[in-house]
């Protein structure tokens, strides 16, 4: 009876752990840029005012 106890505690440590993952609301690709951000617009015009560019 233990050894079928232990058996079946690692399957279901095992779908808690499918489950945890595969409800994970975290998506990176919602996160990465989409191009030069405000730091990089405003670097940008004041070179561009200086004649810089």
């Amino acid at each position: 009876m233990s050894q079928l106890r232990r058996h079946l505690n690692v399957i279901v440590a095992k779908w808690h752990t499918l489950i945890r993952v595969a409800g994970d609301p975290y998506r990176p690709e919602l996160h990465y840029m989409r191009g030069p951000g405000p730091k990089w617009h405003a670097k940008r015009q004041a070179c561009l005012q200086a004649g810089a560019l």
